[in-house]
C-alpha cells in the first residue's frame, strides 16, 4: 500500500491539508516542477471531492460506487462520471474494513500446459488484459494475473490470494479450478462458453461457428476447393466449437476434412502441425488456423514447399497481432474482439460481486471481425489480349 492510500484508508477529513507553498500562481494541492522540469501533479481526490462536484451526498456516493441503496439509474451513472473525472479511487484498506472485500480480481487461463504463464505470449491475452485491467480500476478494483494451476500441483498459489471474484479464459471441461472457485463461493466469469454443468456465473463469448462459417465462405468464394484447417487438442470451448463449424461446413460443401491437430500450449508444435498439413497428398489450397502464430507457420511452410500465397495457397488465422498486417504477404485474420471482452467480463464479474443484475447466469455473444488481406484474395487469372490486325490488302 502507498502513503497516499494509507492517508486515504485513515478517512479524508473535512478541512484538507494546505500544500506547502510554491510559486505564485500555484493552486494549493499542486506540485510545481522542480529543477528537472518534472510534470504538475494534483493532490489524490477524496470522496467529499466526489459528493461536492456531482452534488449529492457522501452516502450517495458511496452507495453508487459501491452498488449499494435504491438509487436511481442516472444519479448512479452522474456519480460514476464523476468520480472518473476527478480520477477519484476507492481506498482498498478502508473497503475490506467496511465490506470484507479485498477489491482483487483474480484473471488466468487454466488449459494450456506446464508453463505457468505460456498464455501471456499471445496478443489475445494481452489485449483483453489490458482492457480488464482498465475496467476493473474504473470501479476500484485490481487485477491479479495467477498463473495457470500446471496439473500436478496443487491449489497453493490461488488459496492464499484473498480473491472476490475471478476471470477464467477458455475453461476446459469440468475444469477443476472453476469447480474449487465456486466451492470456495467465488463469483466465477468465463471468457468462453463453458461446456457440461461447470456452474459459472456469467459467461462472455463469440459466436464461433458463424464466425468459422463466414470465412469458409469467404475462402471458397476466394477460388479455394480443398480448404485444411489447423486445430488444437485441447478441450476448451473455443477449440471445440470452431473444429466443430468446420466439420460441419465440410459436409455441407461435400468437401472431405483435412486437418491437423496439435497442443496449442507448444511453440513448436504449430510449424510441425503445418508441414504436416502441407504435405500430405490431399494437400489443401487453403488452411485456416485456430490459433495465433498459425498465420507465420503456414507461410514459413508454404515456402518450404515451393507454394506461392495467394495464388497457390490461401491463409487465413485468427489473430490479434498487427504483425500480420506487414508479412509478405499480409495475411487475413480472424479478431474475436478481446478488448470489447475484456471489459465486459470485469463488468459482468463486479456486478456479481456486488449483488447487482439479474441473479440467473448471463450469457453474452460477441461479434468478431474478419480483416481481409492479400492472403485470401486469389487474383484473378491474366487475359492476354492481342494487338488488333492491321487491315490486309483488298
Amino acid at each position: 500500500m502507498t502513503a497516499a492510500e494509507k492517508h486515504q484508508a485513515s478517512g479524508t477529513p473535512a478541512a484538507r491539508p494546505t500544500a506547502p507553498a510554491g510559486p505564485a500562481g500555484a493552486a494549493p494541492g499542486e506540485r510545481c516542477p522542480g529543477p528537472r522540469g518534472g510534470s504538475t501533479r494534483r493532490g489524490r481526490a477524496g470522496i467529499r471531492d466526489v459528493a461536492a462536484a456531482a452534488g449529492v451526498s457522501i452516502t450517495t456516493v458511496s452507495d453508487a460506487l459501491n452498488g449499494k441503496g435504491r438509487l436511481p439509474d442516472a444519479t448512479r451513472r452522474h456519480v460514476r462520471e464523476v468520480a472518473e473525472r476527478l480520477g477519484y479511487r476507492p481506498s482498498a484498506a478502508a473497503r475490506t474494513l467496511r465490506t470484507g472485500k479485498s477489491g482483487l480480481i483474480g484473471l488466468t487461463v487454466t488449459t494450456y500446459g506446464e508453463e505457468p504463464f505460456t498464455f501471456t505470449e499471445f496478443a489475445y491475452f494481452a489485449e483483453m488484459a489490458r482492457a480488464a485491467t482498465s475496467a476493473a480500476l474504473a470501479r476500484g478494483y485490481a487485477l491479479v494475473i495467477l498463473p495457470a494451476p500446471a496439473r500436478h500441483s496443487p491449489f497453493d498459489v490461488w488459496s492464499n490470494v484473498a480473491l472476490d471474484g475471478t476471470v477464467v479464459i477458455d475453461p476446459s471441461d469440468q475444469d477443476p479450478v472453476v469447480s474449487e472457485l465456486v466451492r470456495s463461493g467465488i463469483p466465477v466469469v468465463s471468457d468462453g462458453r463453458p461446456s457440461g454443468a461447470l456452474p459459472v456465473t456469467a459467461w462472455v463469448d463469440n459466436d464461433h461457428e458463424e464466425a468459422v462459417h463466414a470465412l469458409l465462405d469467404h475462402l471458397a468464394e476466394s477460388g479455394a476447393r480443398r480448404i485444411g484447417l489447423l486445430t488444437g487438442t485441447s478441450t476448451d470451448t473455443y477449440t471445440r466449437l470452431s473444429t466443430r463449424a468446420y466439420l460441419r461446413w465440410c459436409e455441407n460443401a461435400g468437401q472431405d476434412p483435412v486437418y491437423e491437430a496439435y497442443p496449442a500450449h507448444d511453440p513448436c508444435a504449430g510449424a510441425v502441425a503445418a508441414d504436416r498439413l502441407l504435405a500430405r497428398p490431399d494437400r489443401p489450397d487453403a488452411v485456416y488456423g485456430l490459433f495465433d502464430p498459425n498465420g507465420t507457420d503456414l507461410l514459413a511452410a508454404a515456402r518450404r514447399y515451393g507454394l506461392r500465397v495467394p495464388e497457390d495457397l490461401l491463409l487465413v488465422c485468427c489473430s490479434e497481432s498487427t504483425v500480420y498486417e506487414t508479412t509478405e504477404p499480409p495475411i487475413t485474420t480472424l479478431s474475436l474482439k478481446p478488448g470489447r471482452i475484456g471489459n465486459t467480463v470485469i463488468q459482468l464479474l463486479i456486478d456479481a460481486i456486488e449483488g447487482i443484475g439479474p441473479p440467473r447466469p448471463v450469457q453474452q455473444v460477441m461479434p468478431t471481425d474478419l480483416l481481409v488481406r492479400t492472403s485470401s484474395l486469389r487474383p484473378s487469372p491474366r487475359t492476354t489480349v492481342a494487338a488488333p490486325r492491321r487491315p490486309g490488302p483488298g
